[in-house]
């Protein structure tokens, strides 16, 4: 069982940074990759970036030069560094890990945290 919570969300004005944080706890040796998703109103939840145990990322077109992902395993927390937000950027944001601790795979979610970036 991993857990995860998430922090850092709020209210942002057009152009301005967050830094979103995810803390993992429980079976957190078995965790292969953490991400972020988000989820706008009337939209499906999409991915916005990706880190694997290994360090290699994966970022949504639509962040692409602006968001940064990261992690430190020293503290079990991966951090989204939000840059340059835009309007297109609010929706509640979710931490995601993937964990495989045998031939099976599994998913944990965060809570979710509210970003809105006003225009």
């Amino acid at each position: 069982q991993v857990q995860l919570v998430e922090s850092g969300g709020g209210l942002a004005q057009a152009g301005g940074s967050l830094r979103l944080s995810c803390a993992a706890s429980g079976s957190i040796f078995s965790i292969n990759a953490m991400g972020w998703y988000r989820q706008a109103p009337g939209k499906q939840r999409e991915l916005v970036a990706r880190i694997t145990s290994g360090g290699s990322t994966n970022y949504a077109d639509s962040v692409k030069g602006r968001f940064t992902i990261s992690r430190d395993n020293a503290k079990n927390t991966v951090y989204l560094q939000m840059n340059s937000l835009k309007p297109e950027d609010t929706a509640v944001y979710y931490c995601n890990a993937e964990s495989s601790p045998s031939e099976l795979r599994y998913n944990f979610w965060g809570q979710g945290t509210q970003v809105t970036v006003s225009s």
